[in-house]
């Protein structure tokens, strides 16, 4: 594992910020972090580059303890925070030749590149930037950094629908590389779209951990039947959920193939039925309903 926390807690007093939360992160995976404000992911960031001293627990990045050894951490990680800060005097190629002295092995290269993928303006001073482009500039400069771990914290708050589609090629291609990204959103469609598995958060707990792979093949399927439902066979009753009520409503969830569920359905008396994917924001609307 690269990145894996065990029973990782901290408390305010008598307030919980985070409470025993266990997960891992290995190299290669783009792991995303849900929960709506308040939830604990900012404190869990925090804790993660040692900002924060844990009140119990621990979490590790490699063999490295994140508090206690937070100076040699920080070598391999790098971060960009929900409110990126930059010297508003510089231009966008001085804040990148900044940030590049800054961590011994940085590419200005590397820098320079993603600027142009991202279609920066390097020229213009940083107090004359847009806020989409003050954020691409300081995800240039956070996915330059040759890291194993990389922590983007809402990397695509402020950008147009062209910019997000660029950043989170980028974040894929981290991922490709062989890193493992943490990427904390508010955005579900875009966890779903890029990551490998989500955590969810709430009030400073860790509620579930799934794969994006699993929600993606399940299906929710509602029906009105007249009559009685015929019962499936024992292999099709293995991959579905089925709930029934006294209106002959069914509602039957399912993460295996339709096919074999629809032929079955179609010996039913069923007079009305829908077929919906469950999706990411099903799951986390169990959590934190709207």
């Amino acid at each position: 594992m690269l990145l894996e926390t065990q029973s990782l807690t901290k408390r305010y007093g008598k307030i919980s910020a985070l409470s025993d939360c266990s997960f891992s992160a290995e190299p290669g995976e783009i792991l995303g972090l849900l929960g709506p404000n308040g939830a604990g992911k900012t404190t869990l960031l925090r804790l993660l580059l040692g900002f924060l001293k844990p009140t119990s627990g621990s979490a590790k990045i490699g063999d490295l303890d994140c508090y206690h050894d937070s100076v040699a951490v920080h070598n391999d990680l790098t971060y960009l925070p929900g409110e990126a800060r930059l010297s508003r005097e510089l231009s966008g190629r001085q804040t990148l030749e900044f940030f590049t002295r800054l961590r011994a092995g940085a590419s200005l290269e590397r820098s320079l590149a993603l600027a142009d993928r991202l279609k920066l303006d390097l020229s213009r001073r940083v107090h004359k930037m847009s806020t989409g482009m003050r954020q691409k500039l300081a995800l240039a400069a956070t996915l330059a950094a040759d890291v194993k771990l990389v922590i983007l914290d809402e990397p695509t708050a402020n950008l147009d629908p062209n910019a997000r589609r660029d950043v989170l090629d980028l974040v894929r291609e981290t991922r490709d590389a062989g890193r493992t990204v943490l990427f904390s959103s508010h955005v579900l469609s875009e966890v779903e779209e890029v990551c490998d598995r989500a955590i969810l958060l709430r009030e400073g707990r860790l509620v579930d951990t799934v794969r994006i792979a699993d929600v993606k093949r399940q299906h929710r399927i509602q029906a009105l039947l007249r009559g009685q439902l015929n019962l499936p066979s024992e292999k099709l009753a293995k991959q579905m959920k089925i709930e029934t009520n006294d209106s002959g409503r069914v509602t039957i969830l399912t993460d295996g193939d339709l096919a074999p569920l629809l032929g079955w359905l179609s010996d039913q008396a069923v007079t009305e039925l829908q077929i919906e994917p469950v999706g990411l924001k099903t799951v986390y609307e169990r959590y934190h309903p709207v």
